[in-house]
């Protein structure tokens, strides 16, 4: 059963690990490079990722100006949550938005010596930020 607009905002508004999916071809001779990525996401608005400014996930979505995101958990029912959507901004990340989606992926006290550690060793980051424009759903329940 798809779910409805407010249940699957708040399904991607809670902190699982995303796969990313984007456009590894222009011709689309390659399969899209789908890899695991921390995100963040509030209801109603744009969701944002973070990560290497030379990476070639970074080079890819730049090339593409979309991407898609899909979420999804087993217990205590099969639900999954799938969004695609526009670039609307890529911008230098900061010390701040590193903490914050450190965050919501680790317990507190770990986060103030992973972001020490993320900060200087990963290189530059940028942040990607998506409007959803489409959106996939499904909790098919206890199965």
């Amino acid at each position: 059963m798809a779910l409805t607009r407010t249940d699957r905002e708040l399904f991607l508004a809670e902190p699982h690990v995303a796969a990313l999916a984007v456009s590894a071809g222009p011709d689309g001779d390659r399969a899209p490079l789908t890899v695991p990525i921390w995100y963040q996401y509030a209801p109603g608005g744009d969701l944002w990722v973070m990560t290497g400014r030379d990476s070639r996930k970074a080079e890819l979505i730049r090339a593409a100006g979309r991407f898609s995101l899909l979420v999804d958990r087993v217990e205590p029912t099969i639900r999954y949550v799938s969004v695609e959507g526009s670039v609307v901004s890529e911008q230098p990340a900061v010390r701040e938005q590193l903490v914050e989606i450190s965050s919501r992926y680790l317990p507190a006290e770990k986060v103030d010596a992973y972001v020490d550690f993320a900060w200087k060793d990963h290189g530059e980051q940028i942040v990607f930020h998506m409007r959803p424009e489409r959106w996939l759903s499904s909790d098919l329940g206890k199965v």
